[in-house]
Order: structure tokens, then sequence, then C-alpha cells
């Protein structure tokens, strides 16, 4: 096992305890408003903390990027941390979110973790070691082509420049699958595209955040993971397609009618 992992599996099952303490009295948090449809509640704030807390006593050299206190310090080593994905999920009590995290290296991905800590789903992967559910091997689904197939998606809540482009996307998608599910934590989303469940996933305006994890695991399931144009801006751009090689492919093709010009990027 990578040797960051564990200690990546540490802190996302420490998180994990503090969501699931908390979830019976989301009425009691205090939730702000970050942004349009972008909230942040007390429990994100203690879950990321307790995270960062495991992750700088082990490596204290190393960086971090959190989503809800930013940047802390520099190196080549950096973790990107989603303390709750799904708050909006969360603060509802809609059972679906997660806690992402992932460690790069000079840029590189190289492990990642979704933990739902509901079901008790360990979700791992490390770059070259292949991609684990509970410590079982998973890959992504095997279906040649988008018929038939069930497609995970999420719509522009925060950023609705694009929301017009999208709903195009959401109609083309919807008449060439069997189905298409918007949950709310695309941490999740792309961890059910490494073990299979579903057959794809494509989303507009994610963080880095969101999505480096769930990335990891879908490549390191067999999947293919990219921007709207195919490329590897992924986690620049926020804009993501993945599936197997596949599926993929026929995503990148059903979407590209309705990428407007500042999509194109």
């Amino acid at each position: 096992m990578h040797p960051s992992l564990n200690i990546a599996i540490r802190a996302a099952r420490s998180a994990g305890k503090i969501l699931l303490r908390y979830l019976d009295h989301v009425d009691h948090l205090k939730a702000e408003t970050k942004g349009r449809n972008d909230f942040v509640s007390d429990v994100d704030r203690l879950a990321e903390a307790t995270i960062i807390k495991e992750l700088q006593a082990r490596f204290p050299g190393h960086s971090i990027l959190a989503e809800e206190s930013g940047l802390h310090g520099k190196g080549d080593y950096q973790w990107v941390i989603d303390p709750l994905d799904g708050t909006t999920n969360y603060l509802h009590g809609f059972p679906q979110f997660s806690v992402s995290i992932a460690l790069k290296h000079k840029g590189q991905l190289e492990c990642g973790v979704v933990y739902d800590p509901l079901r008790e789903e360990m979700f791992t992967a490390a770059r070259g070691e292949g991609a684990q559910l509970n410590d079982r091997k998973i890959r992504v689904a095997k279906r040649p082509s988008l018929n038939g197939a069930l497609i995970g998606t999420g719509f522009p809540f925060r950023d609705q420049r694009h929301i017009d482009a999208y709903m195009g996307m959401f109609k083309a998608m919807t008449l060439a699958t069997a189905g298409l599910r918007r949950p709310g934590s695309a941490a999740l989303d792309l961890a059910y595209v490494a073990a299979g469940r579903t057959d794809g996933f494509w989303e507009l305006g994610l963080s880095e955040w969101d999505c480096a994890a769930g990335a990891l695991l879908v490549q390191e399931a067999g999947g293919t993971v990219s921007d709207l144009g195919g490329g590897n801006r992924f986690l620049e751009t926020g804009n993501l397609v993945a599936g197997n090689v596949k599926v993929h492919k026929a995503i990148l093709e059903t979407v590209a009618p309705f990428r407007s010009e500042q999509l194109q990027a």
C-alpha cells in the first residue's frame, strides 16, 4: 500500500465520525452562505481541522489545499481535501455525502480516498496500484456504448454561466442513455464509476477538492478521466468527463455540440 494512503484513510475515518456525530442535529448547526447555493457549516470546518491535524502530524512538510481554509504551506507534495462533499445534502438530512482526500506530487495524483461514512464504504487508490472498495479490487464497468448506460452528473448549482450549455448536454445524454443520476456528491459519483455502479459521469464547474481523489479512483480502476476537450486539465477547468474508454469517448462526442466558447478552454 502507498505509504501515505493509510494516513489518508485514518484521517477520512476521523472526519467521518464527526459527520455522523452531528447528522441527527443538523437543525442546530450554524450554516453560512459562501456563495449562491454554496454553504459551509460548523461540521465542515471541524471535520477539515481534524483531517489537517492528522496529516500535518505525519507530514509536516507537505502543503495542504482545503475547501474551507484554503492553502497551507508550499511544497512538492500537496494534500487536496474536501471534508464534506455534499454539504447541501448533509444539511437537509439527504443520505449522500462523503469525505475526499487526495495527495499530489508535483501536480500528479499519487493517492486518493473517498469515504462514505453512512455506508462505511472506503474507496481508495494509489498510482500504479489499482483501486479498491473496502480492500476489494474494483474496476470500471465494461459497457461498450451509451446504449443502456447509467450515467452520473451534477447540475451547475454555484456558477450558472453554463446552464444553457449544460441543459443541452443533459437532454442529449438523456436521449442517448438508460438514465441519468444526480445524487449530489461528485466525489462519490466518481467512486461509483470506479466501482462499476455507474457507467460514466460528467459535470461542469467542479473545484479541485471535489474531484481529485475520485479522478484517481477512476483512472486506477481502468477508466479514463479528462476535461471536455479530452485533455488532462480537468483539475484546472473543473469540467470533467469519466468512464471506461468507450463510454468516455461517447460522452465527449455527445456533449461536444453544446460546448460554448467559454467551455472550449
